[in-house]
């Protein structure tokens, strides 16, 4: 499989399986399917409540010999409410012994957006923090010493805009080599992708299939269908595979990483399999001509009601 490479020499592979919105009691399952197919990068996160179950399964895969450690590269990320500088060590050993790992192989901070200790989800303006309480710059010190102390080989970022990799780039002694944000052909990021790879900072696309299975309530009422769009669909005809292949295969020829979510076996299979199929540029034309402009993860639950933060602190807005 194609790989990103680290400054460290470190190998990223360019499809992982990502586990945002898998529920305990299944993925467990999925991570040992997607490792038996052949993944050898799972993205997990604090936040998406599932560590625990994840660990467990690549204790199981390690134990029985499907794979060894060092032949898998994991991903975690920092949530909001372990920012200051003597709350990010903690933070880290624990998704590590919830993983059942000694180190990570990339720590993402995993929003700039900052909450208080304890705080699973701020709603009211005691549960923030702001910029002055807790600089970006502090947390990304932090990051810079849990690396140092070997916990994480590689640091990042996620959901960063062109400012905010600024303001990190600005103070840092070491660079975020990674910038995982949502992308697929109603997101390009054009801006976005030309900064971070002009700066040397890698990119992975989330939501790289328009996180369809987000619940009625997280969607807008007439959100578009990524996975129903015409001109995905007529290039999925053509290579003989489905559209969720053509959107993966999008961010590859991109040189992105890309972490389509499932616990599904057999799209877990067929996610896999897009790794071979090569868009032409014709094809990539096609989908650059995509004219449609949605982010379906647009981060307004940070931003809504007493909090501090606004939506420009998130995103490029055009």
């Amino acid at each position: 499989m194609k790989t990103i490479t680290f400054s460290n020499g470190d190998q990223i592979p360019i499809l992982g399986l990502g586990t945002w919105k898998s529920k305990p009691g299944e993925v467990y399952q999925a991570v040992l399917w997607a490792i038996e197919a052949g993944y050898r990068h799972i993205d997990c996160a604090a936040i998406y409540n599932n560590e625990k179950e994840v660990g467990k399964a690549l204790h199981k895969a390690f134990e029985d010999g499907l794979v060894k450690r060092e032949e898998m590269f994991i991903t975690s990320k920092l949530w909001n409410n372990a920012h200051r500088r003597e709350d990010v060590k903690p933070a880290l050993k624990q998704t590590l012994k919830d993983l059942q790992l000694d180190y990570l192989d990339l720590y993402l901070i995993h929003w700039p957006i900052s909450f208080k200790a304890g705080v699973g989800f701020a709603e009211i303006r005691k549960d923030f923090y702001t910029y002055s309480d807790v600089p970006l710059s502090q947390t990304w010190a932090a990051m810079e010493e849990v690396k140092k102390l070997g916990y994480a080989r590689n640091i990042g970022v996620s959901n960063f805009n062109i400012t905010k990799l600024g303001e990190i780039l600005k103070n840092c002694t070491e660079k975020p080599e990674m910038n995982q944000v949502e992308m697929h052909p109603y997101l390009p990021q054009e801006k976005l992708v030309n900064f971070c790879k002009s700066n040397g900072i890698h990119l992975t696309a989330y939501s790289p299939l328009g996180s369809g299975d987000r619940s009625s309530e997280a969607k807008k009422p007439d959100e578009p269908i990524l996975l129903e769009d015409k001109k995905i669909r007529v290039l999925a005809e053509k290579h003989h595979c489905s559209a969720a292949q053509i959107l993966i295969a999008y961010s590859i020829h991109r040189d992105i990483v890309v972490i389509p979510k499932s616990v599904n076996q057999e799209r877990i299979k067929q996610n896999l399999e897009a790794t071979k199929i090569q868009l032409d540029e014709g094809d990539f034309e096609k989908l650059n001509s995509i004219s449609t402009r949605h982010r379906f993860i647009d981060g307004s639950f940070f931003t809504k009601g007493q909090s501090p933060y606004k939506m420009e602190d998130l995103w490029e807005l055009e």
